[in-house]
This record gives C-alpha cells, structure tokens and sequence, in this order.
C-alpha cells in the first residue's frame, strides 16, 4: 500500500537519512575486518511493517556477521526522484524496495541489477509468472514482486444485512449491472449505496477495467502499444459515472477523495460500501467506532470474471553495487515463506509466492483475510506496467479527462477521443 499522507518531508531530508545510513563508502564496500555491509532501503511506514522489517534485518545480521545489512527508511511520497537523484550521484542502496509500475525507467535506464542468474531457483518457482511479469523489462528481470493489493468492496454490514441485496462471494461475484442496481436499493435519504475515492481515477479504472475485458494498451504486431477505448473498457467508468449523473447511487463529493478521506462517512453511514485497497482494512481496524460492524466483499466482476490488475512491491538490486550476490542472497532470506507472511501480515496485503499464500493465517474469516487470499489467483500485472510513456498520457491525458468524464463535464465518446487520439501522440513520441 501507498501511504494516504505525507510521511516524510523533500527529498534532502530522505536522501539525508540515505546517507546516514550507508556511511563511509556508501554501504558499498567492507569494514576493515573484511565485513560486507548492505543498505537496504525500506518504504515500509505502518508502524507493523515497519517492525516485521526490521525484525527480519536483525535476525539476518545476527545469523550473518559477515555480511551485515543496513536499514535505510524512505518514503512512497517520493521515491522515484530520491532513487533517481541517488543513482545518479553514485550513492543508490545496495537493496531497494518500490512498486512494479516505477521500475521501467530504472530498468531501461540501467540502474537496476538483471536478477535471473542472481536469484535461487527455490524463489524463482515459488512466484508465479503472472507476477513475475510485472516486473521483467525486455529479456530481464529487474525486481522480485513480493507483496501485492487487490481493490476490494468494504461494507458496512447492518446495512447490507437490512437492505437484503445478495451478498456476493469470490465465487459467486456481483456483475456490474448487478453491483449498478445494488447500489440503487443501498441508497436512501442521506446516505449513498456507494463513494467511489476517484482523486487518482487512472490505476483504479485500468485496473478494474480488466474485469469486463478491457485493455486499453494493445500491442501491434511490430511491439509497440496503441491505445483503444473499446466496449470492455468502458463498462467500469460507465458504470460509475451512471452511478453518479444518473441514478444518484454513488457520492459525487467522494470523486475528489483519496481512501481515507471517505472512511469518516463509511463510519456515519453515509456510504453503504466503499470499493478500497485491501490494506485499507487495517485503517478500518483502527478507526472504526466501538460496536461497527464491516466485511470485505469481491469487486464486480465481468466478462473476464475477477480479474483485475495490480503493481506489486518489488525489491531490487543496484546495478552498481558490488555486492550484488550478497544482495540477492538477503532478499531471497526476506522472501522465504514464513517471512514473507509477516510482511503481507505487517502490510495486511498479500504475498506473490504461492507457499506463503497457502498459509492459513492468510486464509481467516477475521477482517477479510480469506476474501482477499481467493482474489489472488484473478489478479494481472496493471495494463500500463511497461507502456513506455504512460507517466505523461497519465497525467496530461488520462487523469483530466477521467475526472471530468466522472463528474459528467464530457460523455464517453469525447473521453474516448481524448484517451485514444491524445493518447497515442504521447505515446508516438517514446516508441519512435
């Protein structure tokens, strides 16, 4: 999960805590008794993962004295130009934690370590290939995804219970239509069947949009990826914006919302459902008031059944790190599957590798667990994850035009004039 607020200052502040944390050569080098020393570059900032990951680095240095890692807290606010800053000055972390869909730049660029001849073959088999894709660049693999975030639909369950709407399951999944006509019968006077938290309308709408068959980036024969915004793409966005003009089902204050911002409301009921992030349920956890009752439900699914697409958490090595093996070594020890459940558990997200995923403490009726675990096998790496210009069409083109779109300023066949037309200028112009 991305942080829902600031959670730490510009980027000298994180570069400075880089800093401190590989002293004298940068972590890159050994001690004078010949000792490796690593930095390893953490985004964790909930306080439970925070912990888990620093646990896990404590047990390594302690089974390891001769090679000793390093932790450097950073922030998701902005990793992408602290990295790029730090690997420009020569001073990137041996081990570096991101997300899939901030790795290509890196990846093309040459910063990152080409991971195949580097990682035991015991991790390479535990994550499936639908993960590993998310983050395989050309014919290398430049990160290992670890821990990724379904959407799902939190709900206030008296609600639910009253309304007597079916409640749906991983097996048996609202449709869209279905979800659409929910929705009508969860609204009353002063209170919405739904908000959808659309401040950020892109991720969410590719993503989802995978359910219903939607793409939006083919690929042409030649490689290069066009976008369209054909049926499948528009039953998502159509659905909400319906939602919203027309049947008055969906709070249209909640679009310029990001997650948090719409929980107060859940909590009053005045939102009967909110379609969030998986991990949101530890905020759910916390903020909740004594006596609430919640569960976690599918989102809609498709023609595509459950599917939706998600950007994992990736660990990385530097390329220019010249410890690259004992790199690699602590990420697979990170990974193993009991460690890698403490971290999905800290992160209240899931783990990629198939063993961890297996394990029961994933698989509890409590807070949702055992819904999010029976999406994983429907979850697909993020449409864009390797669209060479799609940070641009994202927030010149996409982000607009969506925003506008759901607040009904523009009907879907000018939306899809601008995705598409405006669209592929941008992208023309990285794919020459």
């Amino acid at each position: 999960m991305r942080p829902r607020r600031a959670l730490a200052a510009a980027v000298t502040t994180v570069l400075a805590l880089l800093l401190a944390g590989c002293s004298g050569d940068g972590g890159r080098g050994a001690d004078a008794d010949g000792t490796v020393r690593l930095s390893f570059q953490s985004l964790a900032w909930q306080k439970e993962s925070v912990d888990a990951n620093k646990e896990l680095v404590r047990e390594w240095n302690a089974a390891h004295p001769g090679i000793q890692v390093d932790y450097v807290q950073g922030s998701w606010d902005n990793v992408h130009d602290q990295l790029l800053t730090a690997f420009e000055g020569g001073e990137a972390p041996d081990i570096i934690h991101d997300a899939s869909d901030d790795l290509a730049d890196f990846a093309y660029g040459g910063y990152l370590a080409d991971l195949r001849s580097l990682l035991p073959d015991r991790l390479k088999k535990d994550i499936p290939q639908q993960s590993w894709s998310t983050a395989t660049f050309g014919d290398g693999i430049y990160g290992v995804p670890f821990l990724q975030e379904p959407k799902v639909l939190i709900a206030n369950t008296k609600i639910l219970k009253s309304s007597g709407v079916r409640i749906p399951t991983p097996g048996k999944p609202w449709s869209w239509t279905e979800f659409r006509q929910v929705t009508e019968k969860l609204t009353t006077k002063g209170r919405y069947g739904v908000a959808w938290p659309l401040k950020e309308p892109v991720s969410v709408t590719l993503n989802l949009g995978l359910s219903a068959g939607g793409q939006v980036f083919r690929r042409g024969a030649d490689g290069r990826a066009v976008i369209r915004f054909d049926e499948g793409d528009q039953v998502m966005p159509r659905t909400v914006r319906d939602q919203v003009n027309s049947d008055g089902s969906a709070a249209r204050t909640a679009l310029g919302m990001g997650g948090s911002d719409t929980l107060p409301g859940f909590f009053g009921g005045k939102y009967a459902m909110v379609p969030l992030g998986f991990s949101y349920r530890q905020q759910v956890v916390e903020q909740a008031p004594k006596g609430f009752e919640w569960t976690v439900l599918p989102t809609p699914a498709g023609s595509g059944g459950l599917t939706q697409g998600v950007s994992p958490q990736t660990l990385s090595v530097a390329e220019d790190s010249p410890h690259k093996e004992e790199a690699a070594q602590f990420i697979d020890f990170l990974l193993r599957p009991a460690n890698m459940v403490r971290l999905a558990q800290g992160d209240w997200m899931l783990p990629t590798g198939t063993q961890a995923l297996a394990d029961p403490a994933l698989h509890t009726a409590d807070n949702g667990w055992a819904t999010g675990a029976a999406l994983a096998l429907a979850l697909r790496p993020a449409p864009a994850q390797a669209v060479r210009g799609y940070p641009e069409w994202k927030d010149k083109v996409a982000t607009p035009a969506l925003q506008e779109y759901y607040s009904g300023a523009i009907d879907t066949e000018e939306l899809r004039k601008r995705l598409v037309e405006d669209g592929n200028r941008v992208l023309a112009r990285y794919q020459r």
